[in-house]
Formats: structure tokens, sequence, C-alpha cells
């Protein structure tokens, strides 16, 4: 490639060319700067330093000074609902929305931002409303997402799964887990109103949307038993263990009344147990503990007991196997045996407990829609102290 030499001579010249454009980029910046309020810069020095009393108060002094400012109306709107003054932040965002020159991008963030104080304040129907007119709008995901919250709270299943159902068609992700639990929802209602009819297509459909939803499978076999078909149940409540093993301690229960009632008892207890070796629950074991008292006698459920605190030495444990020496100790170590299991029992009631995985919600039951973040499935099947020992 040939060289030329008065190429040399450009680059003092692009030199100096990117030089004036930083000062004329530096002096537009201070000229800027210099026109913002000063009070603008205190409003954002309380907010890093999480003053947001006196960061309202400095921005309320700018939008008296600049009514026309939108971005600062947004930004004391957000801090009065932050605050929970709900009630200032609606006025704040409907002021905005009743200007006629506000521009069609920002009026949909006000929208936005209006619905959003609803939601907070709880007014549900003003919510629906304002988030229903943003779905063909750029805000049409923020907007499903909150329509989805909503209707959740109302307990409105179907409109939910119509929620959900749009926000994964437009790609906002995947929403099949949610979907099946809607779908679950409806069909304990049914199941709660004898109608086991009603509540098997519902779950047809649930597990068509997430075949490894356990709920699902746990709730068919209720509507078969609920049918009178007992084997029917039975054969579709231990598909849980190919689902997820842990969760089978939720259905061990309905396992042993059903292997009872079909005259199968001792085949029940042995499927239990091995379920036992897979994976080791308090609950299981409680379970198991009553059914081998029943057939194999007190000393039998000592060693099933004794055997599992060896293997996962847990404080439920031991209160489960002072339980059990109870039941035949001497009287002149009973009264003692009783004090010991009286003050591990009430030590371990406040271990007892299900966690929710991402807010840390405890609870004494199981429950499939966390109370506390409103996440679907969050909560392990194993007790607190038994995950502690796991980890």
């Amino acid at each position: 490639m040939d060289f030329e030499l008065w190429w040399l001579l450009g680059i003092p010249v692009f030199f100096a060319l990117g030089w004036i454009a930083a000062r004329v980029d530096i002096h537009q910046l201070v000229s800027e700067s210099r026109s913002l309020p000063r009070n603008y810069f205190k409003g954002l020095n309380f907010l890093l330093n999480e003053q947001h009393d006196k960061a309202i108060d400095a921005f309320i002094e700018v939008v008296k000074l600049d009514p026309e400012s939108a971005d600062m109306h947004f930004a004391l709107g957000n801090l009065f609902r932050r605050r929970g003054e709900t009630e200032r932040a609606i006025r704040v965002h409907q002021n905005l929305l009743a200007r006629p020159d506000l521009p069609l991008e920002q009026q949909g963030h006000a929208a936005y931002e209006l619905g959003m104080d609803y939601l907070k304040a709880g007014l549900l129907d003003r919510a629906e409303e304002t988030f229903n007119s943003l779905v063909d709008t750029q805000y049409a995901a923020q907007a499903r997402r909150a329509l989805l919250e909503i209707y959740q709270r109302e307990k409105e299943w179907p409109r939910a799964i119509e929620a959900a159902v749009g926000l994964q068609e437009s790609g906002a992700g995947a929403r099949q887990k949610e979907i099946a639990q809607f779908y679950c929802e409806l069909a304990h209602d049914a199941l709660v109103h004898m109608k086991p009819d009603d509540a098997m297509p519902l779950l047809e459909k649930a597990l068509q949307t997430d075949r490894k939803s356990v709920r699902a499978t746990i709730l068919t076999g209720d509507v078969l038993l609920a049918r009178g078909d007992t084997e029917g149940a039975l054969t579709t409540w231990r598909r849980v263990e190919q689902q997820s093993v842990p969760h089978v301690a939720l259905v061990a229960q309905r396992l042993m009344d059903g292997y009872t009632k079909v005259g199968r008892a001792q085949e029940g207890v042995n499927l239990l147990r091995s379920y036992l070796e897979e994976a080791s629950s308090i609950d299981l074991i409680e379970v198991v503990f009553k059914a081998v008292i029943e057939l194999d006698g007190v000393e039998a459920a000592k060693q099933l007991v004794s055997a599992e605190l060896r293997r996962t030495p847990t404080l439920l444990g031991l209160d489960k196997l002072l339980e059990a020496r109870m039941m035949d100790a001497p009287a002149a170590i009973w009264s003692e045996l009783s004090m010991v299991k009286n003050l591990v029992h009430g030590y371990t009631q406040k271990l007892a407990r299900y966690q929710c995985s991402h807010c840390g919600f405890k609870a004494r039951q199981f429950y499939w829609h966390c109370p506390g973040c409103n996440r679907w499935e969050t909560y392990p099947p194993r007790r607190t102290e038994e995950l502690n020992v796991m980890n």
C-alpha cells in the first residue's frame, strides 16, 4: 500500500476537530447544569442518602419554579407512592395527564404510573381500567404484568390465565407454571363445591400446560377418589415420585389411607418406607410412624425412628423418637421422659415450619402460593430444620 506524506497533515486537523467538539460538549453540559435549580441537586443528594422527606420538599420547590417539568413530576409522584402517600401520588400523575401539551410517550408513562398508584392504594377497579387502556401501547408488557397481579389478588383465575397467556405470547417470559396453578385453583374450587366432573378437564389442561405440576397430579388423584375410584387415585398419586421425589411427603397420608381402604395397608407402609430411603422427611416419617405402630407395634416404630434419626439427625426426629419411647416406658422414668419430650416439642414447634425460598416467609402449613411474596411454588416440601441439615 502506497503511503502519501500529506496524510500526516490530517492527523493534527482531526485532533483539533475532536478537541473543539469536546470543548463544545463540556460547555453545553456546564451551561445546562447551571440552568438547573439548586433544589434539584439538593433533592438528588437527599435521595442518595435515603432522606425521602427532604427530597420531596426539594422537588416540590423545583416543580413550583418549573411547573412544565414532566420528569420532575414523575420523580415526585414515585416518591409519594414509595412513602405510601398514594393520594398525593395520584394527584401528581392525574395533573400530568390533564396537560394538553404532554407528549404522547409521556402520556403513556403518566397513565402507567397512575395505574401503579391505584394498585398501591388498593383501588383495583381503577387500576384495572387504567392498565387495560395501555395493552396496545409501549407499556403493554408492564400493564399485563400488573393486570396479572390484580386478577390473582381478586382470584379471577380465568382472567389470570388469559393475562398470563398474553404475556407468554408477547415474549415476556414463560408462564407455564403459573398458568397450571391457575387451572389448579379452579379445579380445587370445583372439588370444594363437590363437582369433581368439572375439575377433571381443568386438571387435564393444567398438566398439558406443565407436565411437572405436582399439584395437578395430587388433585387429579383427589378427583378420582371423589368419584369412588380408589385404585385410580393410588396410581395417580404414585406418579408424584416421577415428578419430584421430595413431594411424595405431601401425598403420604393420602396413599396410606387409600391402601388401608382397599385392604392393602402393609403394601402402603412398604411403599412409603421405600420413599423414606430416597428422600427422608419428617412429614413422611410421621405418616409411616403411625402406620407402623398400628400394623407392627411400638417396637418396630421405635426402630424406624431410631434408624431415621441416625441417618438424618434433627430435633424433629428426636421429638418423634421420644414420643415412641414414652409409649412403653416404665413408670419410673415416664415422668422424666415426658418432661424432656415437652421441652423438645416446644422448641421443635419453631422449627417445624415451611419457608419460602424467595422471600423467607415461614408458615406452619405448606403453600403453593406464598402469602409473603405472592410467588408460586417457592416452598420446598421440607421443614426448615431439615433444609438446614441438608445445607
